[in-house]
């Protein structure tokens, strides 16, 4: 992942997500000056906000209140901009203008690497759909007579896939482990933010904890917390070391 490039951009399907899963890469990155772009396609209004419907006669439309102030108190502690699809969830379904948006926001943005979900989540089906989706957007954003532009410099990103829940049931199988050591304390106060899913606060500090683990056994470097990512595509090196 560049940190001298100009923008990052991660595709999720609901507000936790982006924190639970990246938001350390997301930190990380904007205080390096890089500019990160959030783009999450719902709310997570059903099926993401257990803690929001304990109360008999909460409306879907406070819901979805509660979780995009949420998710935007989030991505500010994190350093990120972030923008809503409002695609629904359980079931997540886009639609051609979501997609459309998505490709103008590839090509204004360039950025410099996507973060999404897994390919597989047999938990959670709005996870691989937001990445079908994210994908869909990122190849239709290379076609040259799509609002066709002589002028428009883009290239397609490199992507990385963020730690599903469960991830040996996802296929699962990180090759990348991020060093988010520097920006724990912000990944952290953001999960307290999440009120609506305050039970995955102490899961996510465990996976951090181990991948840390395991980043410093791989890197022989001392690393405490880590984020676990698997790239879509390979990387192209001038050499091996």
């Amino acid at each position: 992942m560049a940190m001298n490039a100009k923008t990052g951009l991660v595709i999720t399907a609901h507000p936790g997500d982006f924190v639970w899963r990246a938001g350390g890469a997301i930190a990380l990155h904007a205080a390096a000056g890089m500019r990160v772009k959030i783009l999450c396609l719902s709310f997570g209004e059903r099926g993401e906000s257990q803690f929001a419907w304990k109360q008999a006669g909460t409306r879907i439309e406070e819901v979805k209140a509660q979780r995009r102030a949420e998710a935007e108190a989030a991505a500010a502690i994190l350093g990120a901009e972030i923008e809503f699809m409002d695609a629904g969830d359980y079931p997540l379904r886009t639609t051609e203008p979501m997609l459309e948006r998505a490709v103008d926001i590839f090509h204004e943005l360039n950025p410099a690497f996507v973060l999404t979900h897994s390919l597989e989540d047999p938990y959670n089906l709005d996870h691989p759909e937001a990445t079908r989706f994210a994908h869909a957007a990122r190849i239709i954003a290379q076609a040259a007579g799509h609002k066709p532009d002589p002028n428009r410099a883009y290239a397609a990103p490199p992507v990385f896939l963020f730690e599903p829940h469960q991830p040996e049931q996802c296929n699962f199988k990180p090759d990348v482990i991020l060093n988010i050591d520097p920006v724990w304390e912000k990944k952290r106060r953001a999960f307290e933010v999440l009120a609506a899913q305050k039970h995955l606060w102490e899961y996510y500090t465990r996976v951090a904890l181990n991948r840390g683990v395991q980043g410093g056994r791989n890197s022989g470097k001392g690393m405490t917390y880590g984020e676990a990512y698997q790239r879509l595509f390979p990387e192209a090196l001038e050499r091996l070391a």
